[in-house]
């Protein structure tokens, strides 16, 4: 009796330790209400499997992400990662889910678990499994059992992996919001009834599984109770969600956008930027969350589209490495704490909207306690001066000033006076480091497949790449042998062969002789190969090499989108009275999925294989061909690029981690960049503000300091296209030089991060013209040297701060005084 008595004591105080820890996650239309505290929240998009969980990567970001003012880590989860085959599960490394969740947690912040599990994210696939498209009978996202049964085991796997390790607020956990799907209702139309039912089937089940939290659709107008429709844009300070209890909420503000090869490197401003997060507070905004907050990298075959780069860095926040991308950073930060004052206001207080005429609107939260207070201009041209409250205010163009009291102006979008940092490359090589690197090579053995024809896999028509290699690799051998007659034209007469190809990349071979490559571009991934070949009477072999350069993620039936080798495929003869066209299209076909190279793990630093590596008469610019090298980590702490200028297209692995797909040789567009200057006012597009037109679309690629080791590292490269390795180079990524220009009355720091300030290149109180780099003198100038102030309080010191005043830094009679500050690191 005593032992009953114990063990239901024991359950009673277990009962209570569990609710006494757990969080209550509800919301109203106001706010998301957490513990009966209504929030404002502000959450920044990290994907853990773009960064790495070993050297520190994971907590480093999460907390440079909260000492940015972030509140809350939203992220995606990635089916086909965690699920690469069917019913066989990863979740080991940088996919260690629930270790990402606690890393979160341990930092004090909140998490938002996108489960999806479709999440598009320029991911390969969107995050479907390529076998789940090759189910029979399989149709995605609509009212489909094969595949609501694959996307419901999965989302319940992922459910109860959180529930067991308390994970959910409800629980004692970190994980406040919880999504099901993801942007369908931009692209459910062609659907019909079967998205619809679909849609309704998804918030059924995801309701069904008791996680204790709210649930949000994003981009889903007619999202079912209970579920909240959110919005995902540049802007959404317009957005209205369907349902009146449910908060206005921004689960995609995107910070940049992604880059494609043969696209240019992409930038939105911080003053763009910090407008849209204003103006969606200030008319009624209560969740926001920047996509992405640290885009990271795309490492192994990941990166989707078709034809994302493998940089991911989407000018967010925190970039590629997870350096702060200043001024962006600070002048986000500085926004955050000044809308995390007006909690309270913003989401309890009565709300009143005046127009003060010429695009000016000011917008007043009242409570009894106190009144918070923006104006906006909306003017892409003109600055304003604005009386409001009897007090005279300048807001410029295109920009929201916030007065959390009312009164005084704490912040202003356009007026930017965080750090900017500019990053450089260094060598930073050790001592004992060569000059340049020592290669070793070998050619991709192509004897059984260009040559000899052989495969593993047979058919009399051409199959769809999706379907053949089931996303094992990029590359498929296509192979079918023609028998020709003495006579035939193909042989008497200039032939050619024609091959019709969305791949996205084709290498042609007839008899063993390479004829001829052809690679698609972003905007159109199909075309037509043709080129002139010499057929022999009797036996011929045609041998195709497709690759593709990620799976399409985003569209209506985006799934349903033939991949490599199409029909027809055809041998032309070319004659005076006109062609002779042979349809090869229903001819015997071998397919032989990968490279030998792959299947003999040469990108392994203990390889098993037996194949030899040549060290003398290293070739360059031949096709298909492995080159290794040893090389020692840089020395420092600095994140770690490897230069690839000089190589064609392929894969890199250093340490038998892969670095993912590369490819310098693709130029960006030369006329995408625009003449004029970036200017931040009026609407962001991905074709707005972009750069680094005429050169390669990735010269550099991320080496993660947890995949270097002491001593010797090994690079592998497959070159594909053809390149030269001998200007490889590792260097790392470091502050060059920081800038500020900042007004009378701001507080502000310079800072080169983890190594001293130098020198003081430049400095002005006055009226200093220019930017970072470029500052000039102007006849508006204190007589105090500016430049002996700084030397003395932040040389030799990784970081200094200050207020900028004149009781500092001397009188100026200037319209409006500021200080201009270049440091070198």
């Amino acid at each position: 009796m005593g032992f009953i008595n114990s063990f239901f004591v024991a359950i009673i105080f277990s009962f209570f330790i569990f609710h006494a820890n757990a969080t209550n996650v509800t919301h109203d239309g106001r706010a998301i209400i957490i513990d009966g505290v209504h929030r404002v929240l502000i959450s920044g998009s990290i994907h853990y499997p773009r960064s790495t969980a070993q050297a520190s990567m994971w907590p480093d970001l999460i907390r440079k992400a909260k000492e940015g003012g972030l509140d809350t880590i939203e992220t995606y989860v990635f089916w086909n990662a965690h699920e690469p085959v069917h019913r066989q599960y990863d979740f080991s490394g940088n996919l260690d889910l629930v270790r990402f969740i606690k890393t979160i947690q341990d930092e004090g912040l909140y998490a938002v678990l996108r489960i999806g599990p479709y999440v598009c994210a320029e991911w390969n696939y969107g995050g479907f499994p390529v076998w789940l498209h090759n189910m029979p009978g399989v149709s995605f996202r609509t009212n489909n059992d094969v595949y609501m049964n694959e996307m419901q085991n999965f989302t319940t796997l992922i459910v109860d992996m959180m529930k067991k390790e308390n994970l959910f607020a409800s629980q004692g956990g970190p994980i406040i919001l919880a999504q099901i799907e993801n942007e369908f209702g931009n692209v459910m139309g062609p659907y019909g009834e079967g998205g619809k039912e679909y849609v309704q089937w998804c918030s059924d089940m995801a309701d069904s599984l008791g996680v204790g939290v709210p649930w949000i659709m994003c981009q889903q107008k007619d999202a079912p109770k209970p579920m909240i429709d959110t919005c995902n844009g540049f802007y959404c300070d317009e957005f209205k969600p369907n349902n009146p209890s449910s908060p206005k909420m921004w689960t995609e503000n995107w910070t940049g956008w992604f880059k494609s090869w043969g696209g240019a490197d992409p930038h939105r401003t911080p003053e763009d930027l910090a407008y849209a997060v204003a103006r969606f507070y200030q008319k009624g905004g209560t969740f926001q969350n920047y996509y992405m907050y640290h885009g990271g990298t795309n490492f192994g075959r990941s990166s989707g589209g078709p034809y994302i780069t493998t940089t991911y860095d989407y000018n967010a926040p925190l970039d590629e490495y997870g350096n702060p991308n200043q001024p962006k950073w600070g002048h986000l930060k500085q926004l955050h704490d000044v809308l995390r004052s007006m909690e309270y206001t913003l989401t309890r207080g009565d709300v009143k909207n005046i127009d003060l005429g010429n695009s000016i609107w000011a917008t007043v939260y009242s409570t009894k306690e106190k009144s918070s207070c923006f104006l906006s201009n909306s003017d892409n041209v003109t600055d304003a001066e604005v009386r409001f409250g009897g007090t005279d205010y300048s807001v410029p163009a295109w920009s929201v000033s916030i007065l959390p009291d009312c009164g005084d102006e704490a912040y202003n979008t356009a007026k930017v006076y965080a750090q900017t940092s500019v990053m450089v490359k260094k060598s930073n090589k050790a001592e004992d480091e060569p000059n340049s690197l020592e290669w070793e090579w070998r050619p991709e053995n192509i004897e059984k497949t260009a040559v000899q024809g052989k495969g593993d896999h047979h058919a009399n028509q051409i199959i769809d790449q999706k379907a053949m290699a089931n996303d094992a690799s990029d590359y498929l051998w296509y192979m079918t042998r023609v028998e020709l007659a003495n006579d035939d034209p193909l042989v008497t007469e200039k032939a050619t062969l024609r091959v019709t190809d969305s791949g996205h990349v084709l290498h042609a071979y007839v008899n063993g002789k390479y004829i001829g490559s052809q690679w698609a571009n972003y905007s159109s991934q199909k075309y037509v190969f043709e080129h002139e070949v010499k057929l022999n009477p009797g036996k011929n072999l045609i041998s195709l090499l497709s690759a593709t350069v990620g799976l399409h993620n985003y569209g209506p039936m985006f799934d349903l989108n033939v991949t490599g080798v199409l029909s027809p495929v055809e041998l032309v003869a070319h004659k005076e009275d006109g062609k002779v066209v042979k349809d090869l299209s229903s001819q015997k076909w071998s397919y032989k999925v990968g490279l030998d190279g792959v299947a003999n793990k040469l990108y392994e630093t203990d390889c098993p294989s037996k194949l030899k590596w040549a060290s003398d008469s290293i070739p360059v610019d031949r096709n298909l061909t492995w080159y290794k090298t040893t090389f020692k980590a840089p020395l420092g702490k600095a994140p770690v690029v490897v230069d690839l200028l000089g190589l064609g297209k392929g894969h890199a692995w250093v340490n038998s981690h892969s670095l993912g797909r590369y490819w310098p040789s693709y130029i960006a567009d030369q006329h995408a960049c625009k003449a004029e200057a970036c200017d931040y006012r009026g609407p962001y597009s991905d074709k707005k503000c972009v750069s680094k037109c005429g050169e390669p679309t990735q010269r550099w690629y991320h080496v993660p300091r947890s995949f270097l080791k002491d001593g010797d590292n090994t690079l592998v490269l497959f070159e594909e296209f053809g390149g030269n390795p001998s200007r490889v180079q590792f260097q790392t990524v470091e502050i060059g030089t920081a800038c500020i220009n900042a007004h009378v009355g701001k507080k502000v720091e310079l800072s080169c991060h983890d190594r001293p300030i130098s020198r003081i290149n430049f400095a002005s109180f006055g009226d200093p013209q220019g930017v970072c780099g470029a500052f000039k003198k102007s006849e508006c100038e204190s007589t105090v040297d500016a430049v002996s102030i700084l030397e003395k309080e932040c040389v030799g010191r990784e970081s200094c701060s200050f207020q900028v005043s004149e009781d500092k830094f001397g009188k100026a009679y200037c319209a409006v005084n500021r200080l201009a500050v270049e440091a070198i690191c």
